[in-house]
């Protein structure tokens, strides 16, 4: 739904690396995606966010699905304006990660989300668990 480009429906972020592990995505938004007038959906930014926590988990080849989600909204973020999201693995143990990630727009931080994924290498997806 979030990355895939094959999904004609999806949001089709594409995820590169960044500095220490993490994964970031540039994105704009029309006003199809809008929960109010120039404000982009809060359910479509929290869809971002996790989106974004499991690319950067699937760039350290692990599989795990999404636990617990705490999304902090600072400042509305407009639709048809350029936004970046970007995420990073702060703490992990053999069985559970905590990732962080932000969403940025006009260099001032808007949404930031901290998220529990657990370790399900069985699933198939984009990465394996060694």
């Amino acid at each position: 739904m979030v990355c895939s480009q094959q999904n004609s429906q999806g949001l089709k972020l594409d995820f590169h690396p960044a500095a220490n592990g993490a994964v970031e995505a540039e994105f704009t938004f029309d006003t199809l995606f809008e929960g109010y007038p120039n404000m982009l959906h809060g359910g479509v930014i929290c869809a971002i966010l996790d989106g974004a926590m499991t690319n950067c988990l699937f760039s350290h080849d692990c599989i795990a699905v999404t636990a617990d989600l705490h999304v902090r909204f600072r400042h509305p973020v407009a639709t048809n304006h350029s936004a970046c999201v970007h995420a990073w693995i702060s703490r992990s143990t053999t069985s559970l990660y905590e990732v962080k990630a932000k969403l940025i727009q006009d260099e001032q931080l808007k949404v930031t989300a901290t998220g529990k994924f657990m370790r399900k290498p069985h699933l198939h997806g984009k990465g394996t668990h060694d």
